[in-house]
């Protein structure tokens, strides 16, 4: 005999969290997620304990808590320190790339999330440390948007213009040379200089590029193939939440696979 699907006015916060979690985790679509909770709770109770728990990740308490910029010196000396015991590379306050999220098709301005890639999408700006910990996040622009358009807008760029320190970010060929973002020299000559600077840069740089992948497997529903029926603003939300996961996950040293 099935039970009577249950009302959101059953659960407790934790049931509510679980439920939260396990979308995020799985990428499963919220019936399914219901299922697995073994709670026998209705689709629509689902897409509430998202909302709800989603809300409050999203707090400003939250994201200052667990998204945390570098702005004192000691906090900067000590990235730049790990990433010179890591890799080898001075000066180095972080990796910077973009990936996409996918998610519906939005009801306006669908133009704006089209991506390269032929689906609609998140473009997602992170900036992560030498431990993969991502200190800056903007979920805000649609797919169609350049990482470059991007990284031009963000107070980070002016932050680090404004900075009086040697120090510098870590792009990829799409972001524009500047004294504070070190991108690779593009068909640099074998044995030379700029071919050694560009393997390191290269190397330390994928860094960022591990952080998402890790970020993606640990919560699926960010995946390609898992798109996320929600408007790009929840969505972006739920890009919020994971990332402040994925920090408390590396923070505690749980184990990543990417």
């Amino acid at each position: 005999m099935f039970n009577e699907p249950r009302k959101l006015s059953d659960l407790s916060i934790t049931d509510k969290v679980l439920t939260a979690l396990s979308f995020y985790a799985t990428g499963s679509y919220q019936r399914p997620t219901g299922d697995i909770a073994a709670h026998s709770m209705a689709q629509q109770t689902v897409s509430k304990c998202i909302a709800q728990v989603t809300t409050a990740m999203n707090s400003l308490a939250m994201r200052q808590k667990h998204i945390v910029f570098p702005h004192d010196l000691q906090d900067r000396n000590l990235i730049r320190a790990e990433f010179y015991e890591k890799f080898g590379m001075p000066g180095v306050l972080g990796c910077v790339d973009g990936t996409h999220v996918a998610i519906v098709r939005p009801s306006q301005h669908e133009e704006r999330y089209f991506c390269r890639k032929h689906y609609h999408s998140l473009n997602v700006q992170l900036i992560c440390d030498a431990n993969m910990y991502i200190y800056s996040v903007d979920a805000s622009y649609g797919g169609a948007t350049h990482d470059s358009f991007i990284w031009n807008q963000h107070p980070v760029k002016q932050y680090l213009e404004n900075l009086n320190e040697n120090t510098w970010l870590l792009g990829d060929s799409g972001y524009s040379l500047r004294k504070f973002m070190m991108t690779p020299v593009v068909n640099a000559m074998p044995n030379t200089p700029e071919a050694y600077y560009t393997e390191k840069q290269v190397q330390t740089r994928n860094t960022v590029e591990r952080a998402i992948g890790v970020l993606k497997a640990r919560f699926r529903c960010l995946l390609s193939h898992r798109t996320l029926h929600y408007s790009p603003e929840v969505a972006a939300s739920i890009v919020n939440a994971c990332v402040i996961l994925h920090n408390m996950c590396t923070k505690a040293r749980l184990v990543a696979n990417a």
